[in-house]
């Protein structure tokens, strides 16, 4: 049985509890969100549609039974999750500029800034309200109370790291510790609290929970690199962007950051001036992929993912639980830190 069909029932259950909580309310606000989950059209017309991968609930529910927990009472954490993550994606397009996103319209892009963050805002408080349904499946008032405490200081570390992110648009100094921080927050804050919240309503042995929680740390950052490479490196029929997109957007990835203090600084000069000008065409994206290469950025990145995944499974091996979750979770840990998209 491949990946995919093994993780199948659980995305199944979780988009059965994600559509109830936007089933019966007509009112267009709620048909925004549908539409950025990709379940409507523009129209809100319902549209045939494969849904997401559902990462982040699927490693919540993962984690639950990795400690021998029911996947089923930590269903409404999940759903809790995967609402937190698209509420930041509605936000991040918008100070992103994102016109697009999976090959369709982002919501700011159709009704505007204003709705677009009121949107947004709006499914971070239905995530909240998913949680708090954690009652309704026999979890214990302070499990219950921890978890949302856990919610909103993920959330927080979102808006953390996204500031830091939004600061590095017009530096050039930037340098790998920094970076690895906002990584940290704006990305393995969330997958953090996907397999801590999940490990909790499974079990209460505290080293099990810490271990999940530590595997979903590195796997947040050996995840982050992964779509830096892809960013520069990956095939455009593949991730729909085109090679070099993220140099084209003066993102300062860790490709960036690596080639900026290679070599005792020698690029750092002139990939300054490439990406502080004001067009960067075809010819300085070609300079900058050289300079990549000669600075060896690709394979160091490269490396750096490889041992944060290593760390990974470190940690997951260290919890003594269910074997058909954990060996789940160390495939879902390989796809994430090799995939092509």
């Amino acid at each position: 049985m491949t990946l995919q069909e093994s993780l199948a029932p659980y995305i199944s259950e979780v988009e059965t509890e994600l559509r109830a909580v936007l089933i019966d309310k007509p009112l267009p606000f709620y048909g925004m969100m549908r539409y950025h989950l990709g379940w409507t059209d523009e129209r809100f017309g319902p549209i045939e549609t494969r849904g997401g991968k559902r990462l982040r609930p699927v490693l919540c529910l993962l984690a639950c039974e990795a400690v021998h927990g029911s996947h089923e009472m930590a269903l409404p954490a999940a759903v809790a999750v995967e609402l937190l993550h698209n509420f930041s994606l509605i936000h991040d397009d918008i100070e992103d500029r994102s016109a697009e996103r999976h090959h369709r319209r982002t919501v700011w892009k159709v009704w505007g800034e204003p709705q677009a963050i009121n949107t947004g805002d709006g499914m971070h408080v239905l995530a909240r309200l998913a949680l708090s349904q954690l009652g309704e499946r026999g979890v214990p008032p302070a499990t219950v109370l921890r978890a949302l405490q856990l919610l909103d200081e993920t959330a927080l570390r979102l808006c953390e790291g996204q500031y830091m992110d939004m600061g590095f648009e017009t530096r050039l100094d930037i340098g790998v510790g920094e970076y690895l921080a906002m990584i940290q927050r704006k990305t393995g804050a969330l997958l953090e609290c996907c397999l801590e919240l999940g490990a909790m309503l499974g079990t209460s042995d505290q080293q099990s929970i810490d271990a999940l929680r530590r595997f979903g740390a590195e796997l947040g950052r050996a995840f982050q690199m992964r779509d830096d490479l892809l960013g520069i490196w990956g095939q455009s029929e593949i991730t729909g962007k085109a090679t070099g997109d993220d140099i084209r957007q003066r993102k300062k990835t860790l490709p960036v950051i690596h080639a900026m203090e290679a070599d005792g600084g020698r690029w750092r000069s002139e990939l300054a001036r490439i990406l502080s000008a004001e067009a960067i065409g075809e010819g300085e994206v070609g300079r900058v992929l050289e300079i990549l290469e000669l600075a060896g950025s690709r394979q160091a990145v490269q490396a750096t993912a490889d041992s944060h995944y290593g760390q990974a499974m470190e940690a997951l091996n260290t919890v003594n639980g269910m074997q058909p979750a954990i060996t789940l979770l160390e495939q879902l840990a390989v796809y994430v830190t090799q995939r092509d998209s």
